[in-house]
């Protein structure tokens, strides 16, 4: 038996492989110290910056491609997250358009002496796929199948509506 594989046999076997689309990524880490604010709990903006990352990894894990930010919304704290917590960023897609996918993500935290996991903050947050030169591309289409995914869709959907009749009246607003 040989030892050793040629160079050629290694690069085979360590190219990646082409995985159908993640619907959901799970983000798990401790709070830390430096996440703090004033008030000894952890930073909203810091919150903020872990729900951005875990939509980030949804949203590119979903289309294979680059995305970016282009609507964060109805984001709603319910709690604090203190610090030395268990934090568990949960990020899933709600909704496709053409090139564009809604992610609903969810922050809960625990104490690690046995305490239990309670939610912390909601979030919507939609992504448009890009190619290199900025362009959207299409996305692979999510078809709701459950109850749930069915009701988180509609969620998605009252959001967007919502969305279009505040852009209007805030234009309104705006014209001289």
């Amino acid at each position: 038996m040989a030892w050793h594989q040629s160079s050629s046999a290694i690069a085979a076997e360590t190219q990646f492989k082409p995985v159908a689309p993640q619907r959901e990524v799970t983000l798990r880490f401790l709070a830390e110290p430096t996440d703090v604010n004033f008030g000894g709990k952890v930073h909203g903006g810091a919150v903020m910056k872990w729900i951005d990352q875990a939509g980030y990894a949804c949203a590119v894990g979903w289309s294979g491609s680059y995305c970016v930010t282009v609507y964060v919304g109805g984001i709603r704290f319910y709690q604090p997250v203190h610090i030395g917590a268990m934090v568990e960023v949960y990020a899933r897609v709600i909704y496709t358009g053409r090139t564009s996918m809604h992610i609903a993500v969810d922050v809960s935290a625990a104490d690690l002496k046995g305490g239990q996991r309670s939610a912390t903050t909601h979030c919507t947050i939609v992504f448009v796929a890009v190619d290199s030169d900025g362009t959207p591309v299409s996305v692979p289409a999510w078809v709701p199948v459950l109850s749930e995914d069915l009701a988180l869709q509609r969620y998605a959907i009252k959001g967007m509506e919502l969305r279009k009749g505040i852009d209007e009246a805030l234009k309104e607003s705006i014209q001289p």
